[in-house]
């Protein structure tokens, strides 16, 4: 029994190894784009909308495949799921390398989301798959890790790459996932959910829900939005009177699991102020090149990740609670000290980032391991693929909004009493007003989850790994 837990507790260690590895690749796909659309745009003359498709089709497409992946591990393998994810990533890479026109770029795009989507999936899956409940806050603390590496350096490759040579040799770099695939058929088991008739109708609803509200949110559109608000309407109809559908309704009756997706948007979305505002600050403020903006963003990044595991241990020892608060009132001195110094040195801006992303990073694992505790085994799959999916779309959420109130220019009002250059007005004001909520969603989190016994049956549950 005690080898069978050893060999068991290797072969996570390993998976959490592999699963760094292609986050960082996947993270990486994900941002280092936003670097080189004024290339692609004067490459084959095109308006920086049109540009900004190669974004937005991407995060619509990863946004809806997180949750169907999570979904079809009720029928299949993760093994399977992890290989046709992989190889239709790589699929996608290769169509964007050879592109010779434009439409291409997109196509090769959406193919890549399509495919690395299964990757935040299959990693929220694994930690509780393979870890008791004991040790599963280290490992989505190491999860953290290829996140917090895929936004340190996919900046400074994209600057470097574009500068050096094409912005093709982008698409080379996700094809590097492919190395992990005879690991991941290793050492994945076989195991899948009870297999049931799927429910495309449903699925196609919730795919046109989150492609209509992303694009309404991304172009401001209020027809678009309501009708996303329709399409949800007929979803919500389809899951409770259809048998068997796309996501049981039941999971929502379970109020600590929805009161921790709601938590998990509003934090994810504020924690996303920071690598969103940051660059946008240093170019058009102090007028930072894309390569020292990734330098100036690397510090904080670099202690997420080397601080990341240690987040997860704070979990297991200390609590979901404590992580939550700390994390909290990190992105707080984050979000304030940054208020304060957004007209100074970027050196002062480098040192004071790095309590906000590290909060933002301990929020994301803090959020995973409370929401992943209030999931039996049975609802893991589709429950942790909705939670993949509200992280992404609160982020597009926050970038749309943000977006939005930067487009407004300079502000000709200071919210902060510390003197500071008129330009940055606009952003001192946005980092002075997110603690306010993060204040009021920490004291719903402690609300709802106060009581330390609320979860007790589900981690019993949920608590072994698979043998």
């Amino acid at each position: 029994m005690q080898t069978n837990h050893s060999v068991q507790k290797n072969k996570g260690e390993l998976l959490l190894g592999l699963l760094v590895f292609t986050l960082i690749i996947s993270v990486m796909n994900a941002t280092m784009f936003n670097i080189v659309l004024p290339n692609i745009s004067k490459q084959f003359q095109i308006s920086s909308s049109q540009a900004s498709w190669i974004i937005t089709g991407y995060m619509i497409v990863y946004a809806i495949g997180s949750v169907t992946y999570g979904k079809l591990t009720d029928r299949y393998s993760l093994k399977n799921l992890l290989t046709f994810g992989l190889l239709l990533f790589a699929s996608g890479s290769v169509i964007g390398l050879v592109a010779s026109e434009y439409w291409m770029v997109i196509v090769g795009r959406i193919v890549q989301a399509a495919g690395a989507s299964v990757i935040p999936a299959i990693s929220m899956i694994v930690p509780v798959r393979y870890f008791t409940s004991e040790r599963r806050g280290r490992a989505l603390g190491t999860v953290a890790i290829g996140f917090s590496l895929g936004l340190a350096i996919g900046p400074i490759i994209a600057g470097v790459v574009s500068s050096t040579w094409n912005w093709r040799v982008l698409f080379v770099i996700s094809l590097l996932s492919l190395l992990t695939l005879p690991m991941y058929r290793k050492y994945l088991d076989d195991e899948k959910g009870v297999s049931r008739k799927m429910d495309y109708i449903g699925g196609i609803l919730l795919a046109g829900t989150i492609a209509i509200l992303l694009l309404a949110l991304t172009n401001g559109s209020v027809w678009l939005a309501l009708s996303g608000i329709i399409i949800f309407i007929f979803f919500v109809l389809r899951i409770r009177y259809t048998p068997n559908p796309f996501i049981n309704p039941a999971i929502f009756r379970n109020k600590p699991f929805s009161f921790g997706l709601i938590i998990t948007f509003v934090m994810i979305g504020i924690g996303f102020a920071f690598p969103f505002i940051t660059p946008q600050l240093l170019s058009s403020v102090h007028h930072l090149s894309p390569v020292f903006i990734g330098i100036v963003m690397l510090p904080s990044s670099l202690m997420a990740a080397l601080l990341g595991r240690q987040g997860g241990k704070l979990a297991d020892d200390k609590g979901n609670r404590f992580l939550v608060f700390t994390a909290a009132a990190l992105l707080i001195i984050g979000f304030l000290s940054l208020s304060s110094v957004v007209g100074m040195s970027p050196v002062f801006i480098a040192i004071f980032l790095i309590f906000g992303v590290l909060g933002q990073s301990f929020m994301q694992i803090a959020m995973s391991n409370t929401v992943s505790r209030t999931l039996s085994k049975e609802n893991i799959g589709v429950g942790m693929g909705l939670f993949s999916m509200v992280t992404f779309i609160a982020t597009a959420t926050s970038t749309a909004v943000i977006g939005k109130i930067l487009d407004l220019g300079t502000s000709t009002i200071n919210l902060n009493p510390i003197p500071q250059n008129s330009a940055t007005f606009v952003y001192s004001n946005i980092f002075l007003t997110l603690p306010i909520l993060i204040v009021a969603v920490a004291a719903l989190y402690y609300v709802q989850f106060r009581r330390t016994g609320t979860m007790a049956k589900d981690e019993k549950m949920n608590s072994e790994p698979v043998t």
